[in-house]
């Protein structure tokens, strides 16, 4: 199995085509593309300060990438089919960065408070869990924070969500899920990168359990079917996502998103779908502090037909 990494460690920060691939990757072929963690591997003790060994404007969230998909043509559906994610080192770090958080001010919301103080916390892995402190262990449950393909024309900051994919920190970007991204060039032009070991609902301090690691990933192109926000499918959900300012954006795209899906795929009137999301929907947030907001709407297959529509 083919080992992608970015060549001399020269990681990108924008989603943008006019990054030059780094590989080409066929259809149902699958490879394992390494990643370094949302800091480039700089915080590894207590000590080590963000501000301090990242200084200068927003460099986070480096990318490996982009990886062109043979085959993929703008108005096509590229499928990332994520089967492993493994750590890459044997621990993730997590922080408190000054103006940067949930319940902080901002430079997109500007307060008199003064920055809560910054801290560097490293958990180790033990077992297939985290250690937070000498009583308390978190379960690894690694998932990509950010993975998209480049937007038409723009160059977009890996710190932003958008309809390209990008930094959704969504939890169901997990093992065994399929990410369904729109493809607005030739060869989709993929990025990869922000993998975490575990976050909560909302990533209420901005960061995560971030980690380096090892992602088997394969590869489909849907031909010709065009879809505006990102999707996930799993054995037992369909999922949409949307990432928007404010919050409620965010979910109504969600929602309109799924909804097209259950109307596309499974034979449901448009109407039909919404009221059925009122009774069955479900939601949950992805990020209330990345410069877009991302929510995840989802239904589980029980409550939709045992057949799909062709999707060709």
């Amino acid at each position: 199995m083919r080992t992608i990494r970015q060549p001399d460690d020269a990681y990108v920060y924008t989603l943008s085509a006019v990054h030059p691939p780094i590989a080409s990757v066929a259809c149902n072929e699958t490879v394992v593309i390494e990643t370094i963690d949302a800091f480039e591997g700089k915080l590894r003790s207590s000590s080590d300060l963000y501000s301090q060994k990242c200084p200068g404007p927003p460099r986070a969230n480096p990318q490996t990438g982009p990886i062109s998909v043979e085959g993929a043509k703008p108005g096509d559906t590229l499928v990332v089919h994520i089967h492993n994610i493994e750590p890459a080192e044997s621990f993730a770090v997590t922080a408190l960065i000054p103006e940067f958080g949930g319940l902080t001010g901002t430079s997109l919301t500007a307060t008199l408070d003064r920055p809560l103080p910054e801290s560097t916390r490293i958990l180790p892995i033990e077992d297939g869990a985290l250690r937070f402190n000498d009583t308390t262990m978190l379960p690894l449950e690694p998932f990509l924070g950010t993975l998209g393909t480049a937007p038409d024309l723009e160059a977009i900051s890996s710190l932003v969500p958008g309809y390209w994919g990008g930094n959704m920190d969504c939890i169901e970007t997990c093992s065994g899920s399929s990410v369904w991204l729109p493809v607005h060039n030739e060869g989709a032009i993929f990025f990869v990168g922000d993998a975490h070991a575990r976050q909560g609902d909302g990533e209420l301090t901005g960061v995560a359990a971030e980690m380096s690691a090892r992602v088997t990933i394969s590869f489909a192109v849907l031909k010709g079917r065009t879809i505006r926000w990102p999707r996930i499918e799993t054995a037992d959900y369909l999922m949409a996502i949307g990432s928007a300012r404010p919050l409620e954006d965010a979910a109504r795209i969600a929602w309109k998103e799924l909804i097209t899906w259950l109307a596309e795929d499974f034979a449901f009137d448009t109407l039909e779908a919404y009221q059925l999301l009122g009774l069955a929907g479900q939601m949950r947030l992805g990020n209330m502090v990345d410069p877009n907001y991302s929510m995840v709407a989802k239904i589980s297959k029980r409550w939709l037909p045992s057949q799909a529509t062709d999707r060709d």
